[in-house]
């Protein structure tokens, strides 16, 4: 242990695909350095700024969020926000002193990397896709070390600085062993019955929520029970239509889960969105997913993230314009398939890194022995 009193910022955020990851390195730091001052860089008005503080971190806000695609108002405001931004950023980094810079993607990261980078001070990079964000692009040829959770990411980013770490993960997932019946109190479930758990990501999934509304009635036929995370804005109608069916005993709605690891020990099938931290998590502890990528996400990467499941046998895929049609039926034949399910949790294991917030702790370690 170094006698030094550590400064690190960790920038990002947006969505909890990065605000999960960074928390983690936080608190893996923290086991390592207990000395260690942290400071977290996010974009005003995100989860982030609720989320990280709750976790016991200090937060300060950039005014920035991300160019939209299509022509919008917004856009012509952007220039004058990563003004904003680097300004902020610049003096944030000048009054800490930080000793290195960790980013993990989101509106937040790109001016406090591209500012830190300017005035000499390490970067690091943690990228949790197979198809890394554009913040992260941008930033590459200046990081120190580019963490990285997926092999063959040298098309993206300069080869000899790329570690193959995995995604670090929230540490209320583990462990799920011996739980079952803990977790189906939790939830008022029945412990004969098989369990199917639907997450749509920290604020839903509309294209999946549609989805099981269609086939809502299908249940009646299946004798299968259902945690279902509506996310805020589905979660009404989606209670008014269990009981219009009279699946109340069966279904649970929710509208977000805060304990993690009892739905994944209760879960027999997942149902989810194919962000790289839902692939780390469920690859971890091992369950037979149906994959549903959000279509709308940054070049298709959550298409390309699940592919690389599906192509192993380790998960199926459903598409997000299929899901009225296909997601049940598709979930129902899985239940029914013991043999498919084992296969696909002995396939999707291999994908598992447990010890990923460690090992970028490694890497910014060796940066620190540095200085």
């Amino acid at each position: 242990m170094m006698s030094r009193q550590f400064k690190i910022i960790i920038s990002g955020g947006g969505t909890g695909g990065h605000i999960f990851p960074a928390i983690a390195i936080a608190d893996a730091l923290k086991r390592r350095y207990p000395q260690a001052e942290i400071l977290f860089i996010g974009a005003k008005n995100r989860m982030e700024m609720d989320r990280v503080p709750k976790a016991g971190y200090p937060i300060e806000g950039l005014w920035i969020s991300g160019l939209k695609r299509e022509l919008s108002i917004d856009n012509l405001s952007f220039p004058f926000k990563l003004i904003s931004s680097m300004m902020k950023a610049r003096k944030i980094i000048k009054r800490f002193k930080p000793d290195v810079v960790i980013g993990v993607g989101g509106f937040a990261s790109g001016p406090t990397m591209k500012t830190a980078a300017s005035i000499g001070i390490p970067i690091v990079i943690q990228e949790q896709n197979s198809f890394p964000g554009v913040t992260n692009k941008l930033v590459a040829n200046k990081a120190a070390k580019i963490c990285v959770a997926y092999d063959n990411m040298d098309k993206w980013f300069p080869k000899d600085k790329i570690v193959l770490t995995g995604n670090p993960l929230r540490n209320n997932i583990t462990p799920v062993e011996g739980k079952k019946d803990e977790a189906c109190s939790f939830f008022n479930l029945d412990t004969d019955k098989k369990t199917i758990l639907l997450v749509g990501g920290s604020q839903g999934a509309l294209g999946i929520n549609v989805g099981i509304s269609a086939q809502l009635a299908s249940f009646k036929e299946n004798d299968y029970q259902m945690i279902w995370q509506t996310g805020k804005h589905y979660y009404e109608k989606a209670v008014e239509e269990v009981k219009a069916n009279g699946l109340e005993d069966r279904i649970k709605c929710t509208v977000f889960i805060d304990r993690m690891d009892l739905a994944y020990a209760a879960a027999d099938v997942v149902i989810s969105r194919a962000g790289a931290m839902s692939i780390s998590e469920l690859s971890l502890l091992e369950k037979a997913v149906v994959f549903v990528p959000l279509p709308t996400a940054a070049e298709d990467h959550q298409t390309k993230n699940a592919m690389r499941l599906v192509e192993a046998d380790a998960a199926l895929l459903v598409r997000n314009a299929e899901t009225e049609k296909e997601l049940l039926p598709t979930v129902f034949r899985l239940m029914n398939d013991e043999d498919k399910q084992k296969m696909m949790k002995t396939n999707i294991a291999k994908f598992a890194r447990p010890n990923a917030a460690d090992y970028i702790v490694d890497q910014i370690e060796m940066i620190l022995n540095k200085k």
